[in-house]
């Protein structure tokens, strides 16, 4: 799940974003070596803890920002509960919730910059050797960006649904919902050829 910045300023905006992707990095690979149940319970616990310290507000944007999470949640906890493996379920669903929600607090106090940033001083070998490292720089920043406005256009597409018709929304929408995704990824296209397209930048002192 990725999110963008939140316009609730909190400390943690202030923080530097390589610290806060280091972090997330590390925490995520000890929620996989973790299969321990109250370990995984207590991770969701302290994301939870960092999303309040941030503030009510922060914590319920931080929350409704999940909420397209739980559909996954669902099937995976239904697979586990129908195969016996109620335990390994309960892990795995708390260890999705956490990394999620971890991923999800970086980006909504990290500003995309920033992160694009950090990977341009990461891949600044690669420029030495020649390798024009722009794609990714604008691949990340496309990704970061478009992940949460897929999501808005999605329920916005419900909603139009639900205002015109008194059942539910059906897989019907999907058809719109990738013409729009080609659209918008026209408009992205010209405008980055508008702006050079991928043509490497004049390079900055790293």
């Amino acid at each position: 799940m990725i999110s963008l910045t939140s316009p609730v300023r909190t400390r943690a905006h202030g923080w530097p974003a390589g610290p806060k992707l280091a972090g997330l990095c590390l925490a995520t690979l000890l929620l996989f070596l973790a299969d321990s149940l109250p370990v995984q319970a207590a991770a969701l616990a302290a994301t939870l803890g960092l999303y309040a310290a941030c503030g009510g507000v922060f914590l319920r944007e931080g929350l409704r920002r999940l909420r397209p999470l739980w559909p996954f949640l669902l099937i995976v906890g239904a697979f586990h509960l129908w195969s016996g493996r109620t335990e390994e379920g309960a892990v795995i669903v708390l260890r999705l919730v956490t990394a999620v929600g971890l991923a999800n607090l970086v980006t909504m106090t990290t500003r995309l910059g920033d992160m694009i940033d950090v990977v341009r001083r990461l891949t600044a070998p690669l420029r030495r050797l020649g390798v024009s490292t722009r794609p990714l720089e604008i691949a990340i920043g496309l990704v970061i960006r478009m992940v949460p406005a897929m999501f808005a256009r999605g329920r916005q597409l419900g909603e139009a649904w639900r205002a015109r018709s008194p059942r539910r929304v059906t897989w019907r929408i999907v058809l719109p919902f990738a013409l729009t995704a080609l659209d918008d990824a026209d408009r992205v296209a010209e405008a980055l050829r508008a702006r050079g397209g991928l043509t490497p930048a004049p390079e900055r002192e790293v």
